[in-house]
């Protein structure tokens, strides 16, 4: 066998590169920008290729974040869909059921392993409340349509927060053992006052 039949090692195929290239420039741009300001064709330009390159691995800039956020299973627009079906009494316990049933699953599971490091990073850290309130929490305020939606999305996510920190990162019994279902119907009073409640 010569040199040039000889496979080649430590070397990625060229789609896997342009991958890579694509996340890097990503990344770039969302620490730069922002992730509202991000867009596919805004990081396809740093990156030297076209949109289509871009969606080719990524349908949208939300994977693009997660991709390089290290979580690329999670999809927190299905379960925000999961939550909006239905009406708007009970909208605090599902929200709060289907945050934990996302963490609770193998998807969550990659989401705690990689989200301490995260945190220590200040400009990726930076990124989360922009994607939580684009991604999660602005939709379902904007289905309910209520009036203060900053001040009632900026509440839920104190809320969720606290919660998913003593319960997986820094648990606290009992609420760390608790089933799914009695924090959810717990807890979810707070978040549902919060959504469509009376804050005054």
């Amino acid at each position: 066998m010569t040199d040039d039949d000889a496979p080649r090692r430590g070397r990625r195929p060229a789609g896997q590169e342009t991958r890579a290239q694509v996340l890097d420039a990503a990344r770039a741009e969302f620490l730069e920008r922002g992730y509202d300001a991000v867009s596919v064709r805004g990081v396809a330009r740093r990156a030297g290729v076209d949109p289509g390159t871009v969606r080719h691995w990524f349908a949208g800039k939300r994977e693009l974040l997660t991709a390089t956020l290290g979580i690329a299973p999670v999809d927190p627009a299905a379960m925000v869909h999961q939550v909006l079906a239905g009406p708007v009494e009970g909208l605090g316990e599902r929200l709060v059921r289907g945050v934990l049933g996302l963490w609770d699953g193998d998807e969550g599971a990659t989401v705690r392993l990689v989200l301490p490091a995260v945190m220590a990073d200040p400009g990726l850290r930076g990124l989360l409340p922009g994607f939580l309130g684009a991604e999660v929490l602005g939709p379902i305020v904007e289905r309910l349509g209520v009036a203060d939606a900053r001040r009632r999305s900026s509440l839920v996510a104190s809320q969720v927060a606290g919660l998913l920190l003593t319960r997986y990162l820094v648990p606290i019994d009992p609420l760390a053992s608790m089933p799914a279902d009695e924090v959810a119907r717990l807890v979810g009073p707070n978040v549902q006052r919060y959504l469509a409640g009376d804050l005054a």
